[in-house]
């Protein structure tokens, strides 16, 4: 009876301090140095329902070099559009601290 008690106790921790969002789209356009990934996701409010707020995150390809024979080969950090002054190493984190912003989740 303990073990079922412990577990349920895990399990709504677990449940209540999850990233809520939705990802809506993700797509990748272009090539070479001018190729970049979108992100749409749907905040959700506290009480786990859908909220109309979405976020918009894209990353762009990191190229070394300026001339046509410039090496891409990694992405930059993901960065929300609406407030691109910071980076994040992936877009759930990114998704979630834009949806943290507008009091969602």
């Amino acid at each position: 009876m303990k073990k079922i008690f412990l577990f349920f106790i895990v399990i709504s921790s677990v449940v209540t301090n999850a990233f809520a969002y939705q990802l809506l789209s993700t797509k990748e356009f272009g090539k070479d140095d001018a190729k970049n990934q979108n992100i749409i996701v749907k905040c959700t409010t506290d009480t786990g329902k859908e909220s109309s707020e979405t976020c918009s995150l894209r990353r762009y390809v990191k190229c070394l070099g300026n001339d046509k024979k410039s090496l891409c080969t990694s992405w930059q950090p993901w960065r929300d559009l609406r407030d691109p002054s910071k980076a994040y190493l992936d877009w759930k984190s990114a998704a979630s601290a834009c949806c943290k912003k507008k009091g969602l989740r």
